[in-house]
């Protein structure tokens, strides 16, 4: 953790500062806190491999006597929620010359359906129409000039586009799942400050500090939505934004849909910020067409009966809503990979990739990316070494923008 981040942190639980106990748990170096112990005016909390862990429950004091036992390899184990098979498969895997992959990594960490969503997430409809989002809005100077917040963010796949905007001024990544933080710090979105804390409980943060507010596809799972809501308007600025992407709606229907509100609740929670509602599948189809993001266009609730799901942007500032184009990213800024929802197979004119979907659930779920991604294709060129655009020619531009070619964080998969 940053010493900086400091500044950003208040307890959840008494809203006082935290500070860092000088005490056998303490690790680091000047600017960079690797472990520890902050304490504040109620309670104390652990710092474990650079991320500070703003919860009170037994695994966290658990992890945080390990610390001060000098047991770090124990608390980094425990905050993961390893078992003992996992754990020594865990060591193996870090232990190796070789770096492990995120896929790597996600097999050992993750043991639900939820590593597919992961695992696949940089071609799905869902982030990229969420991405388009956050790439309009990044275009908007005072929610983007600030500090962002990627709120119940998962293992920082969105926090990963907050982080390009070249005028932010970090990107705090906070989530429940210790597990999840520690592999975004490591491999998804490097540069993050991450942050572990319970988005049911009051945020460990202090007023007005994040221009950006995100929270995307995890709001109908929160129980306290109405602390929430007016926790994230005390985070944000007074001029920024907050953005709650792919709501799931009680008026459509949703896979695993959590516990919905129909639109006008999920509005009038936000009412203080003037929210504005889009309907999903609208923003969705005019990503596909145009690129393009249509602030413009917001929707009353009624207009949005029957809609699955709907994106809620709230921001005090009109000329924030208005139509943006949102340019194609063919640049790579990290590796350049096939995506893996394919099957490779050599060919005689190159490489065959075939689409392959991981369960049929995942079909059911995230079936749309049909409309883009090819069911097979054959591309004229070797797919067994690092690759790079001028190996695609002519056909780049067009393998990138329907993704079967995906910009990834280093050492994905």
């Amino acid at each position: 953790m940053l010493r900086k981040t400091l500044d950003l942190l208040r307890c959840p639980y008494c809203g006082t500062r935290l500070a860092v106990v000088d005490n056998t748990a303490r690790a680091g170096a000047e600017s960079w806190i690797e472990s520890g112990v902050l304490g504040c005016e109620c309670c104390a909390f652990p710092i474990v491999a650079g991320i500070p862990v703003l919860i009170a429950d037994d695994p966290t004091r658990d992890a945080m006597h390990a610390l001060e036992a000098g047991h770090a390899d124990d608390a980094l184990h425990l905050l993961l929620g390893l078992d003992e098979p996992r754990r020594k498969e865990f060591r193996r895997l870090t232990a190796r010359p070789r770096l492990p992959t995120y896929r790597d990594l996600l097999a050992v960490l993750c043991r639900d359906a939820e590593a597919d969503c992961f695992l696949y997430r940089l071609s799905d409809p869902t982030y990229l129409t969420i991405e388009a989002l956050l790439d309009a809005l990044a275009q908007d100077a005072p929610a983007a000039s600030g500090r962002a917040l990627d709120l119940c963010g998962g293992s920082g796949h969105l926090t990963r586009v907050l982080l390009r905007a070249p005028s932010r001024r970090g990107v705090v990544l906070a989530d429940l799942h210790f597990w999840k933080l520690w592999l975004a710090a490591r491999v998804t979105a490097p540069g993050c400050a991450p942050v572990c804390c319970d988005a049911n409980s009051p945020l460990p943060f202090a007023d007005a500090v994040f221009s950006t507010v995100l929270l995307s596809d995890a709001f109908p799972y929160i129980w306290h939505k109405r602390m929430l809501a007016g926790e994230m308007a005390r985070a944000a600025t007074p001029d920024g934004v907050v953005v709650l992407p792919h709501l799931h709606s009680s008026q459509g229907e949703n896979v695993n849909a959590g516990d919905t509100l129909t639109p006008a609740a999920y509005r009038d929670l936000f009412a203080r910020l003037e929210p504005r509602l889009f309907e999903d599948g609208a923003l969705f189809e005019d990503m596909l067409a145009a690129r393009a993001v249509d602030l413009t266009r917001s929707r009353r609730p009624g207009d949005l009966a029957g809609a699955p799901s709907l994106t809620l942007v709230a921001g005090r500032r009109a000329e924030l809503f208005r139509r943006y184009h949102v340019p194609d990213r063919l640049d790579v800024s990290d590796a350049l990979i096939v995506n893996p929802l394919y099957r490779a197979e050599p060919a005689e004119s190159g490489t065959r990739l075939t689409l392959r979907f991981p369960t049929p659930e995942y079909e059911a779920e995230f079936g749309e990316v049909k409309r883009y991604l090819p069911s097979t294709i054959t591309v004229p060129a070797d797919l067994r070494g690092p690759l790079a655009a001028a190996d695609f020619g002519p056909d780049y531009a067009d393998l990138r923008r329907r993704r079967v070619l995906v910009d990834a964080p280093h050492g994905y998969c």
